[in-house]
């Protein structure tokens, strides 16, 4: 045991000694080692420091209070609720009877001597420096001490009187406000002076205000309620603290279920930091309610895709690192020579070259957790910003950093390995005289890797022409990725057989990547893993983008732009159209009205007094046999057979069902304008406008007359109740001609066109809507920006759409990656590079020797570093391609099984399109630019003239 220890205390000392002393190399391997350290222990902290405890969550939701009384709306019955989460159920059956709704007396729940503090909230459109931005409105006294965390004070200071305010420090940058300025609602006269600002700790992009408890949302919503708009949508909670006498053990899970009882529901803070077990929950043990959180596969799925990636990870450092130790091993043989020859044995070699494993290995782990501390405490500010929260307590935990630490010398350790087996083999001899003696490649490495290759090809070819399991696809890929890193060398050896046709420099440096098949073997294949996780990601980017683009429905012709307003009875509408085509380039414009049943001021799918609904009566004869209405309410498709279901579903009557967007009907009213806004060349239906005729674009509206009827229903709740039960809904039906525009025009959701001649002929009331507009080229983003800004002022909900076509996200995607590949496939090459100079030294000045000029040491490192590149690139792209493919079927598979359960079902679905496209453009930028412009970069930083070393002493 001593000796063993005294033996590596030596080992450790010669190799820190030997790291020092060639700083460089030590310098390259250790930046490999740490980078990946540096990144996994800011995630870990970051992640860490991001979960919130349990008191921090409470404190950020129920300041210091108790607990938190909230009305679940459900009438007042009995209810069932988590213990933690806001999730509740009446607790009786309501199977066949009406479900509980209506508000509940919360007071009846509140503990005797309990001190309350009530928290209410609402919206209102404020108007602000630049126009009018709908705002959150809060009411809740903030100063006091039972609110402390909820909201956090940034600056001045929070309301004390009626006719103040806060605001968050965003709604403060987007209002272009600030302390002492003034900012009142729409609708409402009276002003309020802004005297602090606050931030919301789990909402940081949060655009709210804050009042003292009745002193803006009472007056605003009878402000609202005066002038005939919607109201504020107030709802109100309450935190409530307890008499101290009382409050020992908190509002506890019985005071909870007393409080079920009485149709409250109550987030306690004793509760969530005890939280009962789950049978002593009734909502749990109900059916459906105990499945919260992730399945023990999903958490088993998550862990084992974390150990593939850092499984990954150090497989590309060992591939990176293992080259650098050896040719440190060689540049350091004399040295180990001489220990052989002072009675040092094998295991003291190997010693040697592991402890400078170890020696990185431990240097990286510290540098890297000590730069991902550093890293993580700085860019935490900017992490709160992106994701709109803060953070809680920094949160450090040893024994994890100590595991990635671990990792790090553990790696260091992994990439020592072979250099420290190869040098303790070699004889005293060769050592101490620098031969390195011949050695013959692997016979067996490459069998092996044949094996796995074609194995995994015909896993992954398995699990996507026959499973439905991506798991399958994605083993046998990487099966077959391993299978050709192990024929890495063989194929190293192929290549050179090529260098007969090359001119000088690179038939050298092709001959010396294939005569040092230890260094570049491993690089070539951690550019080839790199490479191939690439392109397997783009083949599959690009697959789906493909498809995303095919599913894509564009709402407008590209560049048209439409603009739709459905609340206020179309007081605003008028305004807005004139604001677009003012501030756009705008060709063509034409107005759209919609349809109202009662009231002129009825809002779209609102269920107000007085206000009612229209549809399209669809003739019985055009109606989908597989969707119409049973007399006892039962679902049609269940009288046919799988097989009469997928007939029908091939029928046009199921297969052209109108469209309903943007009104309840799918109907506007408009003139010819629209069509040609939608650049719909139709010159029978533009006659038939101006003739009062409706142009229908669904052939199931239009009856065997050539009729097509609206029904105009001024009682929705007996129209339901109605069609509950198997009949028609009851209401007014109006005729009107009809125009057939001709099959498969494209509509872009509008199921037809009402002139307005016709619709005042028939007596039925419209009000404006909102607009279409034709453009003279697309619009700018200022433009953009300018028309936004003036909307706003306007203080309408306005529905803006600017048509620009299928956009793909996909494309930053590609870009990343390929730049990504592009990085690891230089640094790769460079490092191949770099170690082949350092281990080449001899035969450069051999060069120089002979007569070469000085260009060529310029010129042979250059394709050297080109000849790795594109080795790596080749090999990677064919092995990428193979588990996109595979993904690609199995999708395709797993899609046309869901098709056909849909027509089984009667569903009407479009065929699923699985495209499989190969990503030409991220290939070429791997195959052709990345490798030259590796080259290149080895070329410029290359020193055409080296050093002139003194003869060995003999």
């Amino acid at each position: 045991m001593n000796n063993w220890f005294h033996s590596w205390r030596a080992a450790v000392r010669i190799a820190r000694r030997d790291a020092w002393r060639f700083k460089g190399r030590s310098f390259l391997v250790l930046a490999m080692i740490a980078l990946p350290i540096i990144g996994v222990s800011a995630a870990d902290l970051t992640l860490r420091t991001s979960e919130l405890s349990t008191e921090e969550t409470l404190a950020r939701t129920l300041g210091a209070a108790d607990a938190r009384i909230i009305d679940p709306d459900y009438g007042g019955v009995p209810i069932l609720q988590h213990p933690v989460q806001e999730d509740s159920t009446p607790a009786g059956n309501y199977d066949n009877k009406p479900w509980p709704e209506g508000r509940t007396d919360v007071t009846k729940a509140f503990p005797a001597g309990s001190t309350v503090l009530t928290d209410s909230a609402g919206a209102g459109k404020i108007r602000t420096a630049h126009g009018i931005l709908q705002t959150e409105i809060r009411e809740l006294k903030a100063a006091d001490p039972m609110a402390r965390g909820i909201l956090t004070l940034q600056d001045g200071r929070f309301p004390e009187k009626a006719d103040e305010v806060a605001a968050t420090t965003h709604f403060l940058e987007a209002s272009g406000l600030g302390l002492g300025s003034t900012v009142a609602a729409r609708g409402l006269d009276r002003e309020y002076r802004v005297v602090g600002s606050y931030e919301l700790p789990n909402e940081l992009k949060a655009d709210q205000l804050n009042a003292l408890p009745g002193a803006f949302l009472d007056p605003l919503g009878k402000a609202l309620d005066a002038a005939g708009m919607p109201g504020t949508g107030k709802s109100t909670t309450h935190l409530l603290a307890l008499p101290r006498s009382t409050d020992a053990d908190g509002f506890t899970w019985n005071m909870v279920k007393e409080a079920n009882a009485k149709g409250v529901m109550v987030i306690s803070r004793a509760v969530a930091l005890d939280p009962p077990a789950d049978s002593d929950v009734p909502l749990l043990q109900r059916e459906g309610w105990g499945d919260y959180g992730d399945s023990a596969a999903a958490k088993a799925a998550a862990l084992a895709a974390a150990g593939t990636i850092v499984g990954l990870a150090m497989l590309e450092i060992c591939l990176l690192a293992g080259p650098a130790f050896a040719v440190g091993a060689r540049r350091s043989r004399r040295q180990l020579g001489l220990v052989g020859a002072n009675g040092g044995d094998r295991r003291h070699i190997r010693a040697i070259v592991l402890a400078g494993g170890l020696v990185i290995g431990i240097a990286a782990a510290v540098v890297g957790t000590v730069l991902g501390l550093l890293l993580t405490f700085l860019l935490q500010p900017v992490l709160e910003d992106y994701m709109g929260q803060r953070f809680g307590a920094f949160d450090v935990r040893p024994l994890e950093l100590l595991g990635i630490g671990l990792i790090a010398v553990l790696t260091g350790l992994l990439a020592a390995v072979v250099p420290a087996v190869t040098a303790s083999r070699q004889t005293v001899l060769a050592s101490l005289t620098g031969r390195r003696g011949v050695r013959r490649s692997s016979r067996v490495l490459p069998v092996v890797g044949l094996i796995a290759a074609l194995l995994g090809a015909a896993i992954a070819l398995y699990g996507s022409v026959v499973s439905d399991q991506f798991i399958i696809v994605a083993g046998g890929s990487a099966l077959a990725e391993l299978g050709v890193v192990a024929l890495t060398p063989a194929l190293v050896g192929l290549f050179g057989r090529t260098g007969r046709w090359l001119p000088l420099s690179p038939r050298l440096a092709l001959r010396d990547a294939v005569r040092n098949r230890g260094r570049t073997a491993p690089a070539v294949a951690a550019v080839l893993a790199a490479v191939a996780g690439t392109v397997a990601v783009a083949t599959y980017q690009a697959s789906d983008d493909a498809q995303q683009r095919a599913a894509y429905e564009a709402r407008l012709p590209h560049g048209a732009v439409s603009v739709v307003l459905g609340e206020g009875g179309g007081r605003d509408v008028l305004a807005v159209r004139d604001t677009v085509q003012k501030n756009l380039p705008v060709e063509v414009r034409a107005d759209v009205d919609r349809i109202v049943v009662g009231k002129a001021t009825c809002e779209m799918y609102a269920d107000a007094e007085g206000c009612g609904r229209h549809e399209v009566v669809i003739p019985k004869a055009n109606q989908c046999p597989l969707w119409v209405y049973m007399p006892d309410g039962s679902d049609a498709s269940d009288k046919y057979t799988k097989a009469e279901r997928r007939k029908l579903a091939q029928d046009w009557r199921c297969k052209e069902t109108p469209s309903m967007a943007y009104t309840e009907s799918g109907l506007v009213v408009a003139d010819a304008k629209l069509l040609k806004v939608l650049e719909i060349e139709d010159p029978a239906a533009e006659k038939a406008l101006a003739e009062g005729k409706v142009v229908s674009f669904s052939r199931t509206m239009v009856d065997a007359k050539g009729k097509l009827g609206i029904k105009l229903i001024t009682d929705p709740a007996k129209a339901e109740e109605a069609m509950a039960k198997g009949k028609e809904a009851p209401g007014q039906v109006k005729s009107f001609d009809v125009h057939q525009a001709a099959p498969g025009t494209e509509s872009y959701g509008l199921a037809g066109i009402v002139p307005p001649a016709a619709a005042k002929a028939a007596g039925i009331t419209t009000v404006p809507f909102g607009a279409y507009f034709s453009t003279e080229r697309m619009p700018s983003t200022e433009q953009r920006q300018k028309l936004d800004d003036e909307l706003s002022k306007t203080g309408a909900s306005v529905d803006l759409h600017v048509e620009e076509g299928f956009v793909s996200e996909n494309s930053i995607v590609l870009l990343s990656l390929t730049v990504f590949a592009g990085l690891i496939t230089i640094g790769a090459a460079g490092i191949a590079t770099g170690l082949a100079q350092a281990d080449a030294e001899a035969d450069l000045k051999t060069l120089a020797a002979v007569g070469a000029p000085p260009r060529v040491r310029r010129t042979l490192s250059g394709f050297q570093c080109g000849v790795v590149a594109v080795m790596g690139v080749l090999l990677g792209s064919a092995a990428g391609v193979l588990p996109a493919i595979g993904l690609r079927l199995t999708e395709r598979r797993q899609q046309m099984s869901w098709y056909e359960q849909a027509l089984d079902l009667g569903g009407l679905m479009e065929r699923p399109q699985v495209p499989i496209i190969v990503p030409w453009g991220t290939l070429a930028a791997l195959l052709v630019a990345v490798p030259v412009g590796a080259a290149l970069l080895a070329a410029l930083v290359t020193r055409s003239r080296g050093a002139l070393a003194r003869r060995a002493a003999a």
